[in-house]
């Protein structure tokens, strides 16, 4: 046989082996899938709750017109440090001063009349002491002389004198004792006159001070909305007054932010949260959750829900303050902020990455473990163990139709495994039963996960991905 025969030959054998091989890996992989792995392991897991808001001092007031008047003086800058009673404006003081000066010239007349009231009440008190000494006199003549004319010792003249002279003297006491009532009703009333004009010029005396506005707080001028030369006016019945200034304690600086209906109810106050401020570029601050609101607010107009009188199924949120631990100087009220709240916290938690999560339905699983009981035999019990625990009638979880679970590589198939989770943190998530540590579960890709079945052959490729190919 020629050379060139034999080539050939060995060429044509070594083609169809190759082809055999080939159609056998090919067969081999035929309901293989390539899938990402990674090991169950133990992780710091933290859970947060971002929310976004606006910095605001803890104490702050707005100060309100309390007078009608021109606005002449405001000492205060916004930015300056002021100090409880210290002057931020004045207004017109005219007309209110002058009252004040006419009250207190009234108060003297009338504390004069009150004066000589209480003269003429103790002259009438001396008058009439004086009048019932006389009338103790005539009382004595009279009775005397009444024994005397019995016995016929004095004449009839003697004894008409000392009956004229002691109803003269009873006459008297009856006048001074009258003269002692008025003089009081007449000091009382100078007295009620006095109360009422003292009232009177402590009423035109605060007129007056309103017209010098002082700083009802210790903090910073934070806005001023007025000029000189402008009228205000004070509040009154469904009209609100002219809005001056706010007067804003910066020191204690909280931040305000409107937290998701869904995440209200794991928020508690005292616990820990780190605040973001965009003008402040690169710095966190730690702070704590100081209050969480109870009432929820309309997104879209700020309003509570109370206050709506629509029945409107829009979003809502709630407002939670955080206070900042250490504030930075020169913080200024309504800077934007983000707060990231920790709301649960666990060292060493068994964890896995959140994509590895699956979700199958019950006849899904029924059916795989089927289908794996024929092709294995009755000898073949890892197949039931993987799927879903049977449950009993009744129970809770027989009413759910999908079940949440993960897939574990076991002897180069994945087994679906129901799993009980607990915290999660920003990529991983707590396994807290269906898991033990050192597991080889399948994360990816996500084309993968979504279409895997349980029992299905899996072959492991964790290289980085190419430009180009799937990612997720």
């Amino acid at each position: 046989m020629k050379a060139w025969k034999k080539v050939a030959i060995g060429v044509g054998v070594l083609v169809v082996a190759g082809g055999i091989v080939s159609y056998s890996v090919k067969q081999a992989n035929k309901d293989v899938v390539t899938v990402q792995s990674a090991k169950v392991g133990r992780l710091h897991l933290v859970t947060q709750v971002t929310a976004s808001g606006e910095v605001k001092p803890k104490t702050y007031t707005n100060v309100l017109a309390e007078g009608i008047g021109r606005i002449i003086d405001i000492p205060a800058k916004e930015g300056d440090h002021v100090k409880r009673g210290d002057i931020l404006m004045r207004v017109e003081s005219t007309q209110p001063a002058a009252e004040v000066q006419a009250q207190t010239a009234g108060i003297s007349s009338v504390e004069s009349a009150l004066e000589s009231s209480k003269a003429s009440y103790a002259a009438a008190q001396s008058d009439l002491k004086s009048s019932q000494s006389n009338l103790s006199k005539a009382q004595l003549d009279w009775d005397r002389g009444q024994s005397l004319y019995t016995q016929g010792l004095i004449p009839k003249q003697d004894y008409d004198s000392r009956k004229a002279a002691f109803d003269s003297a009873v006459a008297a006491v009856n006048s001074a004792n009258a003269r002692v009532s008025q003089s009081k009703a007449d000091m009382e009333r100078a007295g009620f006159i006095v109360s009422q004009n003292q009232a009177m010029l402590i009423r035109s005396r605060d007129i007056l001070n309103k017209t010098t506005y002082r700083a009802p707080i210790d903090g910073v001028v934070t806005y001023i909305a007025v000029r000189v030369g402008e009228n205000v006016v004070p509040g009154i019945q469904n009209a609100t007054g002219s809005y001056l200034m706010t007067i804003s304690d910066m020191s204690v600086v909280t931040a305000e932010v409107k937290v998701d209906e869904t995440d209200i109810i794991n928020l508690r106050t005292g616990q820990k949260a780190t605040v973001t401020i965009d003008a402040l570029p690169g710095q966190v601050f730690t702070a704590k959750v100081g209050e969480v609101g109870t009432q929820a607010v309309l997104r879209s107009s700020g309003l509570a829900t109370t206050q709506s009188t629509t029945g409107s199924q829009e979003a809502k949120d709630f407002k939670v303050t955080v206070i900042l631990d250490h504030p930075p100087t020169g913080m200024r009220p309504g800077l934007s902020a983000t707060a990231k709240i920790v709301t649960a916290e666990k060292e060493g938690a068994l964890a896995i990455p959140i994509q590895a999560l699956a979700i199958r339905s019950r006849k899904q699983l029924e059916d795989a473990t089927k289908a794996a009981a024929g092709r294995g035999g009755a000898g073949d019990s890892s197949v039931t163990l993987a799927a879903a625990k049977p449950v009993e009638p009744g129970t809770p979880d027989s009413k759910k139709d999908d079940i949440q679970g993960v897939f574990v590589i076991r002897d180069g198939k994945a087994m679906f495994v129901q799993v009980t989770t607990g915290i999660s943190g920003i990529t991983d998530i707590e396994v807290v039963s269906g898991l033990k540590e050192g597991d080889q579960i399948v994360t990816g890709s996500y084309k993968a996960l979504r279409t895997l079945r349980p029992n299905t052959p899996v072959k492991v490729d964790n290289s980085t991905p190419t430009s180009g190919s799937e990612t997720t």
